[in-house]
């Protein structure tokens, strides 16, 4: 949600800052996150294999902006923090919830 709202409010150069492959992770996360979403809905197997790929790409991406490059505020170290959380809770989740599915 928040990649979406970053492009809405600072146009495909929302990302101008970061470095391009960081900008570009970034920007592929406005398909990525909805499509995880939407697959963990609906309960599909590749849905529980994508979102911890995609959460925890996301905290390392977000991590290494926040700490290494010094980008955002305090706001951003709290949301890195959660996402973190929460792909360390889905990778421990995973493999759980595939035991499960047919």
């Amino acid at each position: 949600m928040q990649h979406a709202l970053d492009v809405v409010a600072g146009g495909w150069s929302a990302y101008a800052g970061a470095p391009g492959w960081l900008a570009a992770y970034w920007s592929a996360l406005l398909v990525l996150d909805p499509l995880a979403a939407v697959l963990v809905a609906r309960r599909h197997r590749p849905g529980l294999v994508l979102a911890p790929g995609v959460l925890v790409t996301d905290a390392a991406a977000n991590g290494w902006a926040v700490h290494a490059l010094g980008m955002g505020g305090p706001l951003a170290v709290a949301g890195q923090a959660v996402v973190a959380v929460l792909a360390l809770a889905s990778l421990a989740l995973t493999p759980r919830w595939l035991r499960r599915r047919p």
